[in-house]
């Protein structure tokens, strides 16, 4: 298997009143297709902001993140707007979940902030699209019988296996989770665990969690341990 994701001293720092924060201070790792990995590690140590930065929701202080040999941050905004819209998938300890809104519709929401958008040449999906692509997610996901509740209708898990399938509408490359059983009971949460591993053995899907839970790190193929902002053996 070919690497899919490429970091390559990769530091990011905060500039606070007590003065520059330095959270991560050379970071190197490589993700390969069709992997499950965890990034373990006490709180305050990177994780999250790793996975922010891998994620292009937040911009690194120095270093490059390569996805399938392209350095992402060279993008211009737009494209890379549409990269991480296309590209990846997001899934957060709280589910984010726009409660107005049905799980159907919450599903649709990336394909539908997709729609109409092109760079160099490459369309949105079509509101029809979407909608299938989301009532199959839901149908695979055993939530076919719940597209029309909205959030406050639906079970911790069912929440999140709406996010789950809100993640992979657009049939990203990557999944990035971060704490996604970290709100959920010890049952449910393992639940929710089973359908990432299955999701990654039947699909290829690429998966890169952040966990604080060691017993459901260890069913990842490799796990990264972060001490003091840098990845350790």
């Amino acid at each position: 298997m070919k690497n899919l994701i490429e970091v390559q001293n990769l530091k990011k720092h905060f500039t606070t009143k007590a003065g520059e924060l330095q959270v991560l201070k050379g970071v190197d790792l490589s993700i390969k297709e069709r992997e499950m990995v965890g990034i373990v590690g006490a709180s305050g140590v990177g994780k999250s902001t790793l996975l922010h930065i891998l994620g292009a929701l937040d911009s690194p202080t120095s270093g490059k993140v390569f996805y399938n040999g392209n350095d992402i941050f060279l993008l211009d905004e737009h494209s890379l707007a549409y990269f991480r819209n296309k590209s990846i998938g997001f899934v957060f300890q709280f589910h984010h979940l726009l409660p107005e809104f049905t799980a159907l519709e919450n599903v649709m929401m990336p394909g539908l902030i997709s729609m109409g958008s092109s760079v160099q040449g490459f369309k949105g999906l079509s509101y029809k699209e979407v909608k299938e692509r989301a009532e199959r997610l839901l149908n695979e996901l055993g939530l076919s019988e719940r597209e029309s509740h909205r959030p406050g209708e639906l079970s911790g898990g069912e929440q999140q296996r709406v996010a789950v399938a809100r993640a992979l509408i657009l049939e990203p490359n990557v999944v990035l989770a971060d704490e996604p059983t970290g709100n959920l009971d010890t049952t449910t949460g393992e639940e929710l665990f089973n359908l990432l591993v299955n999701l990654n053995k039947e699909k290829g899907i690429t998966f890169v969690i952040v966990t604080h839970n060691e017993s459901l790190s260890k069913r990842c193929h490799r796990i990264f341990k972060m001490v003091n902002g840098r990845v350790v053996d």
